[in-house]
């Protein structure tokens, strides 16, 4: 049994977290991490009655009482760094859905594993399905170069663009290269009107509620476009890919970033 420990405990993805790892036969949940801990059991944030698992509010007593050789982060971009830090110091391999980071963090991370030799996998979105809509994006932008990206996300969501829409468009990139789209003389009569742009590629941001993680990428070519959608309607959606990052960490190398480097 490979012995887990989640942060970000009270959290819809969290919990979400918790209860596929409790329901797994190969992986045991040993202990969580919340800031806002009042020191409940984890069944009662799951249903699944007294484990005898307390969420704590520190992350490195947590790690002392429990030796968990797996952590996975569902936080916030403001301290998953932190974690991470403190993960790897201990020897503990590091599962990480939040988003946010930056090229210098994880450049800090990769250093950091080939240091410690522990290993972590950062994944911009954990659903196999939206794995398979960033891959089939970039092979179309091999002969749809013309792409703009909308991402539509609940509105508690606190980085925009999101990770999925970020990779996207690197991935794209790799394919199309750097391009200007659209007319060289357009104009926006309100600032941000036509998005965000990544290597020309205009990115929009939706935040309301009613909404988990969706993502269209449309491309245009002559005569026609081209749509590619995912969504994810519950966050059940990003658990099968959440176990199987948590099994196969332990014998990655090094820094992972992807959750389609382990499907292969």
């Amino acid at each position: 049994m490979i012995r887990v420990i989640v942060c970000g405990a009270y959290g819809k993805m969290g919990r979400e977290v918790l209860k596929a790892i409790h329901n797994d036969a190969q992986l045991s949940i040993v202990g969580a991490v919340d800031v806002k801990s009042d020191f409940v059991d984890i069944g009662d944030l799951i249903g699944a009655g007294k484990t005898g698992i307390i969420v704590g509010d520190d992350l490195q007593t947590v790690i002392n009482e429990t030796k968990p050789q797996v952590m996975v982060d569902f936080t916030r971009p403001e301290v998953v760094m932190s974690n991470l830090r403190i993960a790897l110091k201990n020897g503990v391999c590091p599962v990480v859905g939040t988003t946010g980071l930056s090229e210098a963090d994880l450049t800090e991370i990769r250093e950091s594993c080939l240091k410690t030799k522990v290993n972590a996998l950062i994944a911009p979105n954990f659903s196999i399905g939206a794995i398979l809509m960033m891959k089939l994006s970039q092979d179309a932008a091999k002969f749809f170069p013309h792409v703009e990206i909308i991402e539509l996300h609940h509105d508690q969501k606190l980085d925009a663009p999101s990770g999925t829409a970020l990779y996207t468009a690197e991935l794209i990139t790799k394919s199309r290269g750097v391009m200007k789209q659209g007319h060289p003389d357009e104009v926006e009569k309100i600032a941000g009107a036509r998005g965000g742009d990544f290597s020309g590629i205009r990115m929009h941001s939706v935040r309301l509620p009613g909404y988990v993680a969706h993502q269209e990428v449309i491309f245009g070519g002559l005569g026609q476009t081209l749509t590619i959608r995912h969504d994810s309607i519950s966050r059940e959606s990003f658990m099968p890919g959440v176990v199987l990052a948590c099994k196969h960490v332990l014998t990655a190398n090094g820094l992972v970033y992807g959750l389609e480097e382990i499907l292969k």
